[in-house]
């Protein structure tokens, strides 16, 4: 069934803005260890936006192609949305402000599209890297079924990310937001996503993926979308543990991994948004204050706390200064 979306309090502004928040806190970050961010921004990392606007990465910039894609859509079926896709994610390509440390999977994917073949030949199919699910927030933000959902979130990773774990930890990103969005709490969301991991095991989307799973070393498509699944049972079960145990206060990467692979990205940026889920700044700064993928960690956890508590979760001061503030707006008055 399609969310209920509740009265208040903008939950999508608060998941986009909270995306491009934690992007542009983590951007400075990602090359670092922690001691020598801890040593620049003190132990509890960055907290305050810098600069005139405050810059994000190539995370903010897919996840705008994602969503100006949904919406100029004139209907969210694959037909209708792989060719805005297509088109948003070359514009992003051969931006002169495509200079943010873009993921060479999507660029090499992006370079193969421009040639015009078919996506599933021209997605990386070996890769499962978090550019998957970086930009995915906006299909979690819509107000669809479940199946489309799901097959919205695969397809806009399958277009880069051939992997299954890719297309696995994308879907499972989206429902976070999407539930999140209807009202489930940021505690809630471990046993959530796991529930929906083991529904989904053996669940091929060809309507959205076509033959994409024949790329593959697998003799079937429930095995090949298996064996994401079974990837991200794995790190949810360690996310699962992680909160079990009292915060050490450490480098959440130690947990659940560094999130440069989609799933860890997910459960990584879960584990700072459950962690500190009455102080979302404190979120945003814990997911910047990894030695992993600072800048992804940091924005999906921005998505994940947005979502959960809606614009006011933000400092008032900060949508004017953000990169992209207007795009943001736009998409964001849409669907709130």
């Amino acid at each position: 069934m399609a969310a209920v979306i509740p009265s208040s309090p903008l939950r999508a502004s608060g998941s986009l803005f909270g995306l491009a928040y934690g992007d542009a806190l983590g951007k400075p970050t990602e090359f670092l260890t922690v001691a020598e961010i801890q040593h620049r921004y003190g132990p509890t990392g960055p907290r305050e936006l810098s600069g005139e606007p405050a810059l994000v990465t190539d995370d903010t910039q897919m996840a705008l192609a994602v969503g100006w894609a949904l919406h100029e859509a004139p209907s969210l079926t694959p037909e209708a949305v792989e060719p805005l896709l297509r088109q948003r994610f070359l514009a992003w390509a051969v931006s002169p402000d495509n200079n943010r440390a873009p993921g060479m999977t999507c660029l090499r994917a992006c370079a193969e599209l421009t040639r015009g073949v078919r996506w599933q030949d021209a997605t990386v199919i070996g890769s499962k890297g978090c550019g998957a699910n970086m930009r995915v927030t906006p299909v979690g933000l819509l107000d669809v079924d479940l199946d489309t959902l799901a097959g919205l979130a695969q397809l806009q990773a399958g277009l880069t990310h051939g992997h299954p774990t890719g297309l696995a930890a994308s879907e499972l990103t989206a429902y976070a937001v999407f539930v999140l969005r209807a009202g489930a709490t940021l505690p809630e969301l471990p046993a959530l996503l796991t529930e929906r991991a083991l529904a989904q095991r053996l669940v091929y989307r060809e309507r959205w993926l076509g033959d994409l799973w024949q790329r593959a070393d697998s003799r079937s498509p429930q095995e090949f979308i298996a064996h994401g699944w079974d990837e991200c049972l794995a790190v949810l079960g360690r996310l699962t543990n992680a909160l079990s145990q009292p915060d050490d206060g450490g480098d959440p990467c130690r947990a659940t991994g560094e999130g440069w692979v989609a799933e860890e990205a997910l459960a990584t940026a879960l584990l700072c948004a459950v962690r500190h889920a009455d102080d979302p700044v404190a979120a945003l700064a814990r997911g910047a204050t990894t030695a992993g993928d600072s800048d992804s960690i940091a924005a999906l956890a921005g998505a994940f706390v947005g979502a959960a508590v809606g614009m006011s979760a933000w400092p008032s001061g900060w949508a004017d200064r953000i990169e992209y503030a207007d795009q943001l707006a736009t998409l964001a008055e849409a669907w709130d």
